[in-house]
């Protein structure tokens, strides 16, 4: 019974912080909180071996993305398959400022979004961020600095005026 009371407690303690990483990482809250429970699942029966892990939480986080990729590629698979057009997904949104990080995140390269979010809504560094990913540090440097360029200007609209890196205009 200690395993599930132990359990419990790592569950209660991380799955919404979990929770809202992956969803910022993937965009979508629906597929993250699939991408997450599975997760979970899998941590529970592997528990043994992954509370020996440095990081329980970073080891579940790592799951969940690979899960929602993999759930990603099936549906665009499907989609190529029946020629059919994926719909938006509408994000309910708890200010304007959320509504335009979001749509910000969604329009930088998936990489430099995961990277993004690891590093500043999780908290990693540099090098704890390229053990998960299985990079190096300058790769995640290079995601991070491209990342906050494209964030940086999507949030302040200059998404026509640039040229070269470097943004024109007032």
């Amino acid at each position: 019974m200690r395993d599930a009371e132990e359990f419990d407690a790592f569950y209660a303690s991380s799955a919404q912080r979990v929770l809202g990483q992956v969803y910022a990482m993937v965009g979508s809250r629906t597929e993250a909180e699939d991408a997450v429970a599975e997760a979970y699942a899998r941590a529970w029966g592997r528990w043994s071996t992954v509370r020996e892990c440095d990081s329980p939480e970073a080891w579940v986080r790592k799951v969940a993305y690979r899960v929602a990729v993999s759930a990603w590629r099936k549906a665009v698979n499907r989609v190529r398959a029946h020629r059919r057009e994926a719909v938006g997904q509408q994000v309910e949104a708890v200010s304007v400022d959320h509504v335009a990080l979001v749509a910000a995140l969604r329009r930088i390269p998936a990489e430099q979004r995961r990277v993004i979010v690891l590093h500043h809504l999780v908290g990693l560094s540099v090098t704890e961020i390229a053990v998960e990913t299985r990079t190096n540090p300058n790769t995640v440097k290079t995601r991070l600095a491209r990342g906050r360029r494209g964030l940086a200007n999507y949030l302040t609209g200059g998404e026509h005026q640039t040229t070269g890196g470097r943004s024109h205009g007032a």
